[in-house]
């Protein structure tokens, strides 16, 4: 008997409708808001028109009387969006916006005297502009417009390099300088990676920045060092959403096994191992702690140089034989840390990690025992909000 092929459709994903996709498409032409505040787009809009003010005053004076050239560069207005709106970008720091604009223009002033034909002559001019600023680390890009410029232009390009576009270069920067200090932005806007410690609590390191950048390999608007910044400030939120909000007594075992000091050393070892816990907190007749008594410490006092095993040794202990103490008091040890119920529970980690603890009782607002928290407990915390559950 022969059966028929499974039928396959219903296991198969349904394609998207071209309309859909077309949507979904046409979408990405519509950018996302630049996610700055009015203050902020304020403070933008007078630098820029400050800005050129200044630069466009001073070049006319300074023009007066020197022919009928040009006095001004319009892509100077493209180089204004980047000093004064985005001064931390690295295509906007003093060395690519004067490098970039400077050197392109020179390259339009030999590709102009080099070749007749102005078509061919400014997509050389224009290309090879980006080819210099890319390894001269001076990327600017109204630079590929001032090499553009430079060709079209009918005059002197060298000339030109020098006046107007160096001259509204510098008075341009001069502006951006002043402007960005006074309302507090810094420029230039450091650019170099700050040296870091190795990543603690999880957190990546400079070198994993470099992978995903060496991985993602294409021009970025922003710096090496802002970048990194930022995944800082997105990762500790992160940590702050996931875990920087569980209190102590999110995660703390209640209620807490506990004796008074007066209770002998046989009555502690039996609780400890019936409940399958290694501390014991120590408390009075209020329930505040006092001390707290560890399987270490039935360890220490345990008579290691005698040849009986270390069960015998521990029987020896609990028994109250050969002179050994006989109480929980008089092996606990005290003071003890504590921690507040309503604590996050993060403030422990340099505890365990640093501090040497394994077990840390915690206590309510009027110091009264009412939990403890373990390395497991905190540990199993971790892992559960590193795993997304």
């Amino acid at each position: 008997m022969s059966s028929s092929p499974p039928d396959l459709s219903s296991s198969m994903p349904s394609r998207q409708p071209l309309a859909e996709r077309l949507v979904e498409w046409l979408r990405h032409f519509w950018p996302a808001p630049l996610g700055i505040d009015g203050r902020e787009r304020l403070r933008f809009v007078v630098g820029a028109m400050m800005g050129m003010l200044l630069t466009a005053w001073l070049s006319r004076w300074w023009a007066q009387g020197s022919g009928s050239g040009p006095w001004m560069v319009a892509s100077l207005g493209a180089s204004a969006v980047l000093v004064f709106g985005m001064p931390s970008s690295p295509l906007a720091q003093p060395w690519p916006v004067l490098g970039g604009s400077t050197l392109s223009a020179l390259v339009g002033a030999v590709c102009s005297t080099l070749i007749p034909d102005k078509v061919l002559a400014g997509a050389i001019a224009v290309g090879l502009a980006i080819a210099l600023m890319v390894p001269l680390r001076c990327l600017h890009p109204p630079g590929g417009a001032m090499a553009l410029y430079v060709v079209l232009t009918s005059g002197d390009g060298w000339h030109l390099a020098t006046f107007p576009v160096l001259f509204n270069v510098v008075l341009l920067l001069i502006a951006a300088v002043v402007y960005n200090g006074l309302t507090g932005r810094r420029y230039p806007h450091p650019q170099r990676v700050v040296s870091r410690v190795a990543a603690s609590q999880g957190a990546f390191t400079a070198s994993d920045v470099d992978a995903a950048l060496a991985h993602y390999n294409q021009v970025l608007d922003v710096s090496r060092a802002d970048l990194e910044g930022l995944l800082h400030l997105a990762g500790r939120a992160a940590f702050q959403r996931t875990l920087g909000e569980l209190r102590c007594a999110d995660i703390m075992s209640s209620p807490p096994h506990a004796v008074e000091m007066g209770v002998s050393l046989k009555e502690a070892w039996a609780l400890m191992r019936l409940q399958q816990i290694k501390a014991l907190p120590v408390v009075d007749t209020q329930r505040q702690v006092i001390g707290i008594v560890t399987v270490a410490d039935f360890m220490r006092l345990a008579n290691l140089d005698t040849h009986e095993g270390l069960g015998q040794r521990l029987r020896t202990l609990v028994m109250g034989r050969g002179g050994q103490p006989q109480a929980v008091g008089e092996i606990m040890s005290h003071p003890v840390q504590v921690a507040r119920a309503t604590q996050h529970a993060m403030d422990l980690v340099p505890l365990f990690s640093q501090g040497g603890h394994h077990h840390i009782p915690i206590v309510d607002d009027v110091d009264h025992l009412v939990g403890i928290i373990t390395q497991t407990d905190l540990v199993r915390t971790l892992a559960t909000a590193v795993q997304g559950r």
